[in-house]
């Protein structure tokens, strides 16, 4: 026989979790115990829920799944903000609750950690919001089956999920999970697809200089693969959204950047607009990605191709696949490099970044520059939310460098934690290196003593502005001013038998 926690815990190492985060509380104590017993999985502490959501959001990136275990309601809410940003993100975060006894509602009991009133499902109501789904587990005849539907949402939609389990149930005896693939059973309507791919194809191949613009859902439609094989088929022009950089290989002959509207790498905007036809896989197009919805798209020559449809200059085809149309698309594709061909024509070539001498001022682009010259196939980037999006993006990343920005929640503070988390799912084998601006770092920087705890293999770079910058450039006020801090005097307060931390500063 099993126990629910332990079937659990099974679960969470069936479908690939090495690591989960946790921050202790009364009501989820004896689950811990129960899934310490699970020898294959490492408890991750963390020191609080949103640094611990930020942590699985970051390891979920790495690994494709990640979890968390929280107390009830104090710690659930906590990590709302997290979860919320994993949710807007597309990444599949287990958040794991302890929760009331079956029988303190219906005894109308008033338990501490809650807002005083009888009606305990709150939080399960407030986590529905911003996962896929969210359970509650009180009756242990529907324990195994509520477990393994509420991951395989999380699988196959690529969204977190909430499971609540009541504290005088997680122990109670169940069989033992049976054999479950967890596999994304999604396929594309054949004649939907047939018919997407032969207007999509007409229409491109009939096009004197079609272009390729890569989206941030082409990695949640496990997509990827499929459109480098388009990219390296068809030679069109290709750039990358701002929430896609490191999607696709920034090295190949036929990539001309960022495309990121009125701020767009250097002449790329230029030929993606000016082009007859285009084709847009995977993206999302928010005021942030656009800046400002600057971009100037002509829907007419516009092809559109979502995780689960595609829109061929205004006719939808539904129930299409993403990977299913790219990979079909690229055995109908003429190859053509008329957009690239224009782009070298009008390319400037003068380095983004400017080299530093060995005794010159630092200042962010010499940093950028420097960090750029770090940069290998084992690194990771990660940007906080502010003028680290803007500097990342113009940095030139050698192939198989991944890069990682929350551009669509934009929470400030998150890297931290993130950091961290994608760290520990990378096990040392790449070097995590993340700038992050003071003000974003100041949210969450209490992290930096499990990273020394874990010895997380890490680089973080503090962009000391003095405050919020980039809300300054968008209205400017006293309040962006925020209390300066000796940045490198932490490492000092969060060690202390550990000798596994460095930090420095620039010299005034």
């Amino acid at each position: 026989m099993s126990t629910i926690r332990q079937y659990l815990a099974n679960r969470l190492q069936q479908i690939g979790i090495n690591d989960y985060f946790i921050v202790p509380g009364d009501y989820n104590l004896a689950l811990l115990d129960q899934m310490l017993l699970n020898e294959h999985l490492h408890m991750i502490n963390c020191c609080n829920e949103l640094n611990a959501g930020y942590a699985a959001d970051g390891y979920c990136r790495a690994n494709g799944v990640a979890a968390m275990v929280v107390t009830f309601s104090v710690g659930g809410l906590s990590a709302v903000n997290a979860i919320a940003g994993a949710y807007a993100e597309d990444l599949p975060v287990i958040i794991i609750s302890g929760g009331p006894n079956t029988n303190a509602a219906p005894l109308h009991q008033l338990l501490h950690h809650t807002t005083g009133e009888h009606d305990f499902r709150y939080v399960r109501d407030m986590l529905e919001k911003v996962t896929v789904k969210s359970v509650i587990i009180d009756d242990a005849q529907t324990a195994a089956y509520l477990i393994d539907d509420t991951i395989m949402h999380a699988v196959r939609h690529q969204k977190p999920v909430y499971i609540e389990i009541a504290c005088n149930l997680s122990g109670y005896p169940i069989e033992p999970p049976q054999a479950l693939s967890f596999l994304n059973v999604n396929r594309s309507d054949a004649l939907s697809l047939e018919a997407a791919v032969s207007c999509a194809a007409s229409m491109l191949n009939n096009a004197k200089k079609p272009a390729l613009v890569a989206g941030v859902k082409l990695r949640p439609a496990k997509a990827t693969s499929a459109m480098q094989l388009l990219i390296d088929v068809s030679r069109y022009g290709v750039a990358a959204m701002p929430t896609a950089k490191g999607f696709i290989d920034e090295t190949q002959k036929n990539y001309m950047g960022i495309y990121w509207g009125a701020i767009s790498s250097p002449s790329c905007a230029n030929i993606v607009e000016s082009s007859d036809a285009y084709l847009f896989a995977g993206t999302i197009l928010t005021d942030y990605s656009s800046t400002g919805y600057s971009m100037v798209i002509d829907p007419h020559k516009l092809i559109v191709a979502n995780i689960d449809s595609v829109v061929v200059a205004g006719v939808t085809f539904n129930q299409v696949l993403l990977a299913d149309f790219l990979s079909e698309l690229a055995k109908k594709i003429h190859l053509n490099t008329a957009s690239y061909d224009a782009f070298k024509r009008i390319q400037g070539e003068a380095d983004m970044y400017q080299t530093a001498e060995l005794n010159d001022p630092i200042k962010i682009r010499n940093v950028f520059s420097k960090l750029e010259k770090m940069l290998n196939a084992d690194s990771t980037v990660m940007v906080d939310t502010g003028d680290s999006w803007f500097n990342g993006a113009r940095l030139h990343l050698p192939k198989g460098c991944t890069y990682e920005v929350q551009m669509q929640y934009g929470s400030i503070g998150w890297s931290v934690g993130a950091t961290f988390g994608y760290a520990l799912a990378t096990k040392g084998k790449r070097r995590v290196i993340s700038c992050i601006g003071d003000g974003s770092f100041q949210m969450t920087a209490q992290e930096i003593a499990n990273m020394i705890r874990y010895q997380a293999n890490l680089i973080i770079f503090i962009i000391n502005n003095g405050g919020y910058t980039i809300e300054a450039e968008i209205h400017d006020g006293p309040y962006n001013i925020i209390k300066n801090w000796q940045y490198s005097e932490l490492i000092k307060a969060f060690s202390t038998e550990e000798n596994h931390a460095w930090a420095c500063q620039e010299k005034k």
